[in-house]
């Protein structure tokens, strides 16, 4: 875990700069919000409202993240009215924040946007019950709310927009369907129920911190698409709390709210927040946990029984996202991975087809955004697979497989750069011998996702032949016919257990 957090690559320095802008982001926001002369809970809303802006976000252009920005206090600001008109009837609190829970996930069918705006519907409904919001807070709080995406918006896409510089990143759509069939409506009604089990052992264990059981099960199931995958989501999150605890009480306890230490850790834990997002969930979680306690010390109400409870809280939460993965309308690894698998296959196709008419001179053809598309896709199919790979798998036939399917993959994604890199050499050529290696990539990834059982070939080159396009494409060929040994496993034993 600590390997993947300071030794994980950084190309570019993307999360750094991530996790930097949202510092000054953030602590512009609750400046402003301090200037305007609001509460401590305005501030707080203010700076949870900056954070959500700048890490939900994810469009695939510049345009469209201001766009989807925009619209969040539309979405933000009619669930906190509600919600605060609510506090006082519990029984209509509960039902409408179960609705909201379930139409957050539902959203995530409309993409990027969809899933920015669900998550901000939520994150507005809990900070409500995090604050005890009530009507008569409702104009510092919306003040705040726009104030602060405004702020973060500013600094987002005007002081430091690094985006401007990068090319569109992709985003892969989840694989689709129709009624039931489709991930995002199972996963609603699932996180729905999830969420109901939650909320109602939530509350039994603590009639005012209930809110943290709902907020776990809505939490484990953002950006998951299988059941195996919010197991081991659910598992991450109570190891991060359990860290963030255990750190807490050795950091945040000791501080007890002192304004200046706590600001400073504050901005310590939102950069910990956005720089291991990426690339460990248990590290996020941890400085989440530290996150809430520090915002609890400058309340005025942090101490061990509460971090006991934030524990028990968060417990109860994970049960009930991992009872309604199992029972619920349940959306198989296998049947995820298999789906993933398939569209980054048909990637490596477009791909080399892109990479061909480049060679043989097409001035309109352009691989590169599909080699971007790829790395999406292989990065992706690596989460699907996470819980065959978690180390406390048993079934060790099914791992080997999954491992063995990551490297394979890996390896025509390394191809498929030097391959795009060699086309947009302008004094690449074309021959004969590329058209017909392309033509045997194209024929294997065919006999890959046609689920034929025709064997699959990797073409055995001379040594004199050197080019690097030509070497490259025969490497292609070589990972696509090992593939297909763990790809075409028998029915009753498949990559990712059902």
């Amino acid at each position: 875990m600590l390997k993947r957090v300071f030794v994980a690559p950084d190309p570019g320095r993307a999360r750094l700069r991530f996790a930097a802008r949202a510092v000054l982001g953030i602590g512009l926001a609750v400046l402003v919000c301090g200037l305007a002369g609001h509460s401590l809970v305005g501030a707080v809303t203010g700076g949870l409202a900056a954070l959500l802006a700048l890490f939900t976000v994810t469009d695939a252009t510049v345009r469209a993240q201001a766009l989807t920005t925009a619209l969040l206090p539309a979405v933000g600001l009619p669930v906190l009215a509600v919600a605060a008109e609510l506090h006082d009837r519990p029984v209509a609190r509960d039902l409408t924040f179960l609705a909201v829970v379930g139409a957050g996930v539902y959203a995530r069918r409309w993409g990027p946007r969809g899933h920015s705006l669900g998550v901000f519907a939520f994150m507005t409904f809990f900070v409500a019950q995090f604050l005890h919001a009530t009507t008569d807070q409702l104009p510092q709080l919306y003040a705040a709310v726009v104030l602060s995406v405004l702020t973060a918006a500013a600094v987002r896409f005007g002081l430091w927009c690094y985006e401007r510089r990068l090319p569109p990143a992709p985003v892969p759509a989840p694989p689709s369907g129709t009624g039931l069939a489709r991930v995002t409506t199972r996963q609603a009604v699932q996180a729905a129920t999830g969420a109901g089990f939650a909320l109602v052992v939530g509350q039994l264990v603590s009639g005012q911190r209930w809110y943290w059981a709902v907020g776990a099960t809505w939490w484990i199931f953002v950006n998951t698409a299988s059941r195996g995958e919010t197991l081991v989501r659910g598992f991450r999150r109570v190891l991060g709390t359990v860290i963030g605890i255990g750190l807490g009480l050795l950091v945040a306890v000791p501080v007890g709210g002192a304004p200046v230490p706590s600001a400073a850790l504050l901005a310590v834990c939102v950069f910990g927040i956005f720089y291991t997002a990426a690339v460990s969930y248990t590290w996020m979680m941890l400085w989440v946990t530290l996150l809430a306690e520090l915002l609890y010390g400058l309340l005025g109400v942090l101490n061990p029984g509460l971090l006991a409870l934030r524990f028990a809280e968060t417990g109860v939460g994970a049960l009930g996202a991992v009872l309604a993965v199992l029972f619920v309308l349940p959306v198989t690894t296998h049947t995820t991975t298999h789906a993933w698998i398939q569209r980054a296959l048909r990637c490596v196709h477009a791909c080399t087809a892109e990479a061909a008419a480049r060679l043989a001179g097409s001035p309109t053809a352009d691989p590169a955004p599909r080699v971007a598309e790829l790395e999406q896709l292989v990065a992706r199919v690596r989460l699907s697979v996470a819980p065959l790979v978690h180390p406390l798998n048993p079934m060790l036939g099914r791992k080997r497989r999954a491992r063995r399917v990551l490297a394979l993959l890996d390896d025509c994604a390394r191809e498929i750069r030097g391959l795009v890199a060699v086309a947009a050499d302008p004094e690449a050529s074309h021959d004969a011998r590329l058209a017909a290696a392309c033509r045997r990539v194209e024929t294997a990834v065919e006999a890959l996702t046609a689920g034929g059982t025709e064997k699959t070939t990797a073409h055995h080159s001379p040594a004199s032949a050197v080019e690097p396009a030509l070497a490259h494409l025969h490497g292609l060929e070589r990972a696509l016919a090992e593939l297909a040994a763990p790809l075409r496993t028998p029915s009753g034993s498949p990559l990712v257990g059902a």
